[in-house]
């Protein structure tokens, strides 16, 4: 085991000077940190998030060394085509998503509920002190590995619709696809679902979709049809890679992806954590699950912004901070 319990567990951190004094307002409150998945990752972000800080650097060289890979020039330089290829943006995101939420823990601020989009699910378990941060990093990198050989295998794709309702997207697809042809991969927020599968059964989905003008489909820029059924061979494959890692329950409220609710027994988060790659992410419940168990603000640990949006769209009466402005300068709640 690793240091990440001591480090991580986010009932046991002790404060430590990192950058600028939190606002007040935080520390009195109780808060949800939330940890960006795939898609989020951008060169320069180790740079912005993790380079200046000690504990940052150690985290890095502990990431290369169970991996056996250099992480930081991609971070840092890219190209951008590189760090997207799926085997090195998932480890490369989960370092720096848990480097954001451990410096933050070092600042005196302990969570009451994580939760994390996909990918982000495991710097959550991370931060929960339920997983150590080495299993974790060498767990992602198989999980990309695997997700990378579904890109060349499996001729699929994704589409956000903006704007669409649940009930009736769902009714669609049904009647469109024949029940499984298209699946709705996630359930990010009120008016924002992502759509997968089959490229050729997805394009006729974001025909059928303009037709009847439930939603304005977005292609994105993916070359897999993840959180689908396509992709339970992935999952059985992941299956016996997760077998073996150590997960203990979490020390704070985490909520997980397939469920939108909390878990706390760690057979069923591994489970989970096998099931979610071919489930959809149903982050709109997870977050209405993180206000339930009292969460007044939501702090975005990682890259971007992506979750601080949707946040503000599912929890409009929350305050919003991400740790990438935390860290930087005192800043006012978004």
């Amino acid at each position: 085991m690793d240091d990440s319990r001591g480090a991580s567990g986010a009932g046991g951190s002790q404060a430590r000077p990192d950058g600028h004094p939190l606002p007040s307002e935080l520390r009195s409150a109780a808060v949800a940190f939330t940890f960006p998945g795939q898609g989020s990752q951008v060169v320069g972000m180790w740079r912005e998030l993790g380079a200046s800080s000690e504990l940052g650097r150690r985290r890095l060289d502990e990431a290369e060394e169970r991996l056996g890979i250099s992480l930081r020039s991609v971070m840092d330089e890219g190209p951008s085509e590189e760090l997207t290829r799926t085997e090195l943006a998932q480890p490369c995101l989960l370092l720096v998503d848990v480097v954001c939420g451990e410096r933050l823990l070092r600042r005196g601020l302990s969570p009451r509920v994580v939760l994390g989009h996909s990918l982000g699910e495991y710097a959550a378990l991370v931060l929960s002190g339920s997983l150590d941060f080495g299993d974790a990093i060498a767990l992602v990198r198989a999980r990309g590995e695997l997700m990378g050989r579904a890109c060349e295998q499996i001729p699929g794709t994704m589409a956000a619709v903006i704007g669409a309702d649940r009930a009736p997207l769902e009714d669609l697809l049904e009647r469109t696809c024949g029940g499984g042809g298209v699946e709705i991969a996630n359930y990010n927020a009120p008016g924002q679902l992502v759509i997968s599968g089959r490229t050729a059964d997805v394009e006729i989905a974001e025909e059928a979709i303009r037709a009847a003008r439930l939603g304005r489909p977005v292609r994105l820029a993916v070359s897999a049809p993840f959180h689908c059924s396509l992709m339970e061979p992935v999952a059985e494959l992941f299956r016996e890679r997760i077998r073996q890692v150590a997960l203990r329950p979490p020390s704070c409220a985490f909520i997980d992806n397939v469920t939108g609710a909390r878990e706390t027994d760690p057979e069923r988060i591994r489970a989970k954590l096998v099931e979610q790659i071919h489930r959809p992410v149903r982050w709109e419940d997870a977050v209405l699950a993180a206000c339930e168990l009292g969460a007044e603000v939501f702090v975005e640990c990682g890259p971007g912004r992506v979750l601080t949006g949707l946040s503000k769209r599912i929890a409009r009466a929350r305050a919003r901070y991400r740790a990438a402005e935390l860290l930087a300068s005192p800043v006012a709640a978004l």
